[in-house]
């Protein structure tokens, strides 16, 4: 996970967790992308300051997850609706779906589907677990 990437997503999940200070000069450093140099300056501290504050922040955010565990479990709900989704693309067109020699025609499709629901039906449970 890239780093700006992860700290967006810490901060979106244990954000309110911060002081108020804490949320105020990291939401300045990562969203708003402003340096060291201008944040120090506004909020009239040092720019070794702001940097330990950030510093601070990113191991209380890595903290919290490292317990909580919020945002893996969120990057693989969503992998899992990924799947999902995917899985419900219409399939293809029953003239290409070419069965096993000596099938009806449509039989290979209406096998691939049921596939298809059964691999739902076991990513949605999973997902169900877990949360």
């Amino acid at each position: 996970m890239d780093k700006i990437y992860e700290q967006t997503m810490l901060f979106d999940f244990y954000g309110e967790l911060l002081t108020e200070h804490q949320r105020s000069v990291y939401e300045d450093a990562v969203y708003r992308d402003m340096s060291l140099g201008e944040i120090a300056q506004e909020r009239g501290i040092s720019r070794q300051g702001v940097h330990d504050l950030i510093k601070r922040c990113d191991r209380i955010l890595q903290g919290y997850e490292s317990k909580l565990h919020l945002v893996e479990r969120f990057a693989r709900a969503k992998k899992t609706v990924a799947e999902i989704e995917r899985l419900t693309l219409p399939v293809e067109a029953p003239e290409e779906a070419g069965g096993e020699p000596g099938e009806k025609p449509g039989t290979g499709e209406l096998r691939r589907m049921r596939n298809r629901l059964q691999v739902i039906r076991k990513l949605s449970r999973e997902l169900l677990e877990e949360l």
